[in-house]
């Protein structure tokens, strides 16, 4: 398993080492290439980062929103100083008048 990581680390290193032995026509070519690669798939590209934005933007106000929501239907607080106030109206509980 090491061998083969060594033999892909080496054939990696190879691609870089034979990228730089081009010459100047060849990596122009290289970057013509690159360059109609993008401009060929640029509206796919583009369409796909709008779904990918619209996505993460209605995720977050998503959850924004149930945030906002959850935050106020949450009376647990109220609930707890209601039963406080009755049961400190109401008294202690002892043995005589429970």
């Amino acid at each position: 398993m090491i061998q083969e990581m060594a033999e892909k680390g080496a054939e990696g290193v190879r691609e870089v080492a034979s990228i730089d032995k081009l010459s100047a026509a060849q990596k122009q070519l290289r970057k013509r290439q690159d360059l109609d690669y993008w401009k060929n798939n640029m509206q796919k590209i583009r369409s796909r980062n709008r779904i990918t934005g619209l996505l993460i933007g209605a995720f977050v106000i998503g959850m924004f929103s149930y945030t906002i929501l959850s935050v106020k239907q949450e009376r647990v607080m109220e609930d707890i100083d209601n039963e406080a106030r009755i049961t400190y109206i109401k008294g202690p509980r002892t043995g005589t008048n429970s």
